[in-house]
């Protein structure tokens, strides 16, 4: 097990002589939702990338062991970002630094989610871990055909049943755990419309099929209502976005166990200069799209939906998107700091099929925690300002103490 430093900007291994198979974080405030409460002046103890026990302080640490005393701070699960694009070990940082230590990828150009899986298992890099998704199925590959030369096969186009399932399975072939397809155009292009439906429902069950005999699920890109309806009843895990969903949507997502992904926050971006996105009909587009998006969310907050988090960004570095930016909206919108929490850790945990692993502060699962300044059951703002990171039981930063 290694254990990591930030140096000079950059994630790097510690020398063997300094490693320690064990680390506490002392004197903490457990903010976990699952619990729905707090466990005051505790002492979590990490051994061999677990949990490996909750203590009472005072408390005396095991010899050798890293001591972290957060000083009364909150420790709180690592957070989970249901829908990204990281593509390089500098976005992973970033990520990493802003409080995830979970992402379910939404594609990227070249198998680089795959590649950035491997490296963390191996522990070549700190987390955060990644539910890798590969190529985009969509019906034109572009660029994405220069992942694998089977894809070329497909340049024009990728609509027909040979064309879908064979897309799936070179996916499949590169160990992907999600299928990502579409329902609907993009948001962030200014010569789209994002409520025009792409793949009819006949298309997505080909892909959801196809899919299933790898055992993995399908996420579908959808704004527009009858695209994501389609998705929906061709049997997607989750619809991502959903801008323009109707009730009908809506229930029947309540009724088949789907999970929406609003990205909320990068709407927020679409309608403001600087970003991932900074183009004038975008922001325009923005400003209609926000509070229709907001309207979703509190309709499918009242009717029961599961909601998750997901920046939608490529934690590039003019990026403004975060998961404490999306818990921060999601409460305003009117979930509670609690079921904010929750979007961000157990709730996306379940829809990634990780929840038996991580996403809570219990005995056993993997020791992926943050430390923030303040309560965030009180303030969900709090998990914007991050102190510690510790994924898989490795610290990847720690800003303790301020003193000196």
């Amino acid at each position: 097990m290694r254990q990591w430093i930030l140096v000079a900007g950059f994630v790097a291994p510690l020398a063997a002589a300094a490693q320690s198979p064990v680390v506490v974080l002392r004197h903490a405030n457990l903010a976990d939702g699952a619990r729905g409460a707090i466990a005051t002046n505790s002492a979590l103890v990490i051994r061999n990338g677990q949990i490996a026990s909750i203590e009472n302080e005072p408390f005396a640490p095991p010899a050798g062991a890293t001591v972290i005393d957060v000083g009364g701070r909150y420790v709180v699960p690592g957070l989970i970002d249901a829908h990204t694009h990281i593509a390089s070990l500098a976005s992973a940082r970033r990520a990493l630094e802003s409080g995830v230590t979970t992402v379910r990828s939404a594609s990227t150009s070249n198998y680089q989610d795959v590649a950035i899986r491997e490296l963390v298992k191996q522990g070549v890099i700190p987390g955060p871990d990644v539910v890798a998704a590969g190529v985009f199925v969509t019906p034109d590959l572009g660029e994405t055909m220069l992942a694998d030369p089977k894809l070329g096969a497909f340049a024009g186009g990728v609509t027909s049943e040979a064309a879908l399932r064979a897309v799936v399975r070179v996916n499949l072939e590169h160990g992907v755990n999600v299928i990502k397809t579409r329902g609907t155009e993009r948001a962030g292009l200014p010569n789209t419309d994002p409520r025009k439906q792409t793949y009819t429902e006949q298309q997505l069950a080909w892909i959801v099929d196809e899919a299933a005999k790898g055992g993995v699920p399908v996420m579908a890109h959808a704004h527009g209502d009858e695209g994501a309806y389609a998705a929906v009843k061709a049997g997607v895990r989750s619809i991502d976005h959903g801008t323009y969903l109707s009730d009908s949507t809506l229930a029947l997502m309540r009724q088949r166990g789907t999970f929406l992904v609003p990205t909320y926050i990068t709407v927020v971006d679409l309608t403001r200069p600087g970003g991932d996105y900074d183009d004038p009909v975008l922001t325009l587009r923005g400003a209609h799209m926000l509070p229709r998006l907001g309207e979703t969310v509190q309709r499918a907050h009242r009717m029961g939906v599961r909601i998750a988090t997901g920046a939608d960004t490529q934690y590039g570095p003019e990026s403004l998107s975060r998961v404490s930016g999306e818990v921060a909206a999601l409460v305003e919108l009117g979930l509670t700091p609690l079921e904010g929490l929750r979007a961000a850790t157990t709730v996306a945990a379940d829809l990634l099929g990780v929840g038996s692993r991580t996403g809570t502060l219990q005995v056993g699962m993997e020791a992926d925690v943050i430390v923030v300044e303040r309560n965030p059951l009180q303030d969900p703002r709090a998990l914007a300002d991050v102190l510690v990171v510790i994924s898989n039981g490795r610290v990847a930063l720690n800003r303790l103490p301020f003193g000196r």
